[in-house]
């Protein structure tokens, strides 16, 4: 027992996480630090500018907005509420990608950017252009991610532990390969075999070699398909949550109100829903917490970087599985059928939480298979 939860078997989903003392709503049940974590490399490119190591945003608040609103003349008020300290960012003299602070640049250097950095090894830029062009957003997980894995176990002072770390993701009882629809598309070996291929041609192998062949790969791949924990951060959000617990007058309020509902307009109008600096990661805890679709946790990252917190979102009594819901809330608000449906095709499992169960006797259609017969139905009366 770890502070005030559990481990345990629970049968065919593995295992899972259960409360070994009462949680209230917002009670913190644990955090962590991943394992591996890696920005997506659209985001990146797309100028999500964020630490190579922990995806701390680098922008300050200003640069962020003008940015996400395509408008150079904004001013932030209350700029100094901003949590981004340049002063201790620092850049790779070889490649040039930043780090908000030494203590991450020193942690990247040496567990994988010694040996991945482009400066260094340039065809790591063709193999992360390769992977753009086979996978557009929204994304799930990078190349980079898989490079990071790799370059990990080379660099590794204790490689066994390590190794056996990344194994424990892995899920004996299903069809690791299928996880693989996630990552290129169903049935696209070709694709499998040219990343295959670039990899071993771009990475020094030493001790890998049974993650870099087609086989592994495939099960790496499918690894973190199932096991990758997406990861947001966002600098405007930080100061939102420091704003609203600013003290000011009623008239400031009204002000700053307004310019954060317009700024959050302009920024849907330029950039849709892609607010932030997204990544993903493989966090040794977080895996074992499963999914139900009447969740009674939720993950963030009030760190504004890859620093994961789990949290009740209302009572939780001792003995009781904390769960959290892999699908979004609209997802969660579809039929018993459409949210299994999605949760095999990504997760190669069958929910049968409460809420399932007592929907059970729900036809086997999905919510748009639904709708479609509603629409038949009215157009057939009118």
């Amino acid at each position: 027992m770890t502070g005030g939860f559990e481990l345990r078997e629970t049968g065919s989903k593995g295992v899972g996480v259960f409360a070994a003392k009462p949680f209230a709503e917002n009670d913190v049940i644990f955090e962590e630090k991943p394992i591996v974590s890696a920005q997506f490399c659209w985001n990146e490119a797309y100028g999500y500018y964020a630490c190579h190591h922990c995806l701390k945003p680098m922008e300050s608040v200003e640069e962020n907005v003008r940015r996400l609103t395509a408008n150079t003349s904004v001013v932030v008020p209350f700029p100094e509420l901003c949590v981004t300290d340049k002063t201790n960012q620092v850049f790779c003299g070889a490649c040039g990608v930043g780090f908000c602070s030494e203590v991450c640049k020193t942690s990247a250097d040496q567990q994988y950017h010694n040996l991945l950095c482009p400066g260094k090894l340039p065809a790591m830029v063709h193999l992360v252009e390769t992977w753009k062009r086979m996978h557009y957003p929204p994304e799930t997980t990078s190349i980079s991610l898989i490079a990071r894995v790799i370059a990990m176990i080379e660099s590794a002072a204790d490689r066994e532990t390590l190794v056996q770390n990344l194994m424990s993701f892995s899920h004996e009882a299903t069809d690791e390969s299928s996880g693989l629809c996630l990552l290129q598309g169903r049935d696209d070996e070709d694709k499998i075999k040219t990343l295959q291929a670039l990899i071993q041609e771009t990475i020094p192998i030493n001790h890998a070699q049974s993650f870099v062949s087609e086989d592994g790969l495939r099960s790496l791949f499918a690894l973190i398909g199932r096991n990758g924990q997406g990861i947001g951060t966002s600098v405007f959000s930080e100061w939102v949550k420091a704003i609203e617990k600013k003290e000011m007058s009623a008239e400031e309020r009204e002000s700053v109100d307004s310019f954060i509902d317009t700024a959050y307009a302009n920024m849907n109008e330029h950039v849709g829903s892609f607010l932030n600096c997204e990544g993903s990661g493989l966090y040794k805890l977080q895996r074992c917490v499963n999914h139900s679709c009447q969740p009674n946790a939720t993950i963030n990252f009030p760190c504004s970087d890859h620093t994961l917190v789990l949290e009740a979102t209302c009572p939780i009594a001792p003995g009781e599985e904390i769960c959290i819901s892999y699908l979004d809330e609209c997802m969660l608000e579809r039929s018993r059928h459409t949210r299994n449906k999605t949760l095999k095709e990504f997760y190669l499992f069958e929910c049968k939480c409460d809420k399932c169960i007592a929907q059970s006797d729900q036809p086997d259609v999905t919510s748009e298979e639904d709708s479609d017969e509603e629409e038949d139905d009215e157009d057939m009366e009118s």
